[in-house]
């Protein structure tokens, strides 16, 4: 499994920066109130961040220590630090979105709205960046049997497991 890649989430952040526009841009042209996310938002994705750290830091403990680890807990680690890169990419371009709406308007935005897209895009940033840690948490060392071609006399083929037709 490769690694999240930093350009993914790049564009992720860039689509989604676009579509929080795009939601305020059609709100105000409907005659609506613009979006403005709950101050509770940003405290979520720090809890997830801290959650994502939480999980993978046993995965980090036993691969250095060397002692065996369930493979599904150290699955379900890497995958929650992936899911929570990708929202955390999307989150913040969702709110760098509205900020720009918000910023681009005639007349002054709201303490309040600017706040609260403000702790949003920081939040979600960092959950990114505790992602991508979580995520390193969760890498194997580097095995040294893999660099040497493996002894295929010893390994029983597909006939031999009784797969053979």
């Amino acid at each position: 499994m490769r690694r999240t890649s930093i350009g993914v989430l790049l564009v992720l952040a860039l689509l989604a920066t676009g579509a929080g526009f795009l939601l305020d841009h059609v709100l105000t042209v409907m005659g609506r109130v613009t979006f403005t996310p709950s101050l509770l938002l940003p405290l979520l994705l720090l809890l997830i961040a801290a959650a994502a750290l939480s999980v993978a830091w046993p995965v980090r403990a036993s691969v250095r220590s060397g002692a065996r680890i369930d493979p599904f807990r150290a699955t379900r680690a890497v995958t929650l630090a992936r899911a929570s890169s990708l929202l955390g990419a999307i989150m913040a371009g969702f709110g760098a979105g509205l900020l720009v709406f918000l910023l681009s308007r005639p007349v002054d935005p709201p303490v309040g709205s600017t706040v609260a897209m403000l702790a949003l895009i920081g939040s979600a940033i960092v959950l990114a960046i505790a992602a991508l840690v979580a995520e390193q948490f969760c890498t194997l060392p580097k095995d040294p049997d893999d660099s040497e071609p493996r002894d295929r006399a010893g390994d029983p083929g597909p006939a031999e497991l009784g797969g053979g037709h």
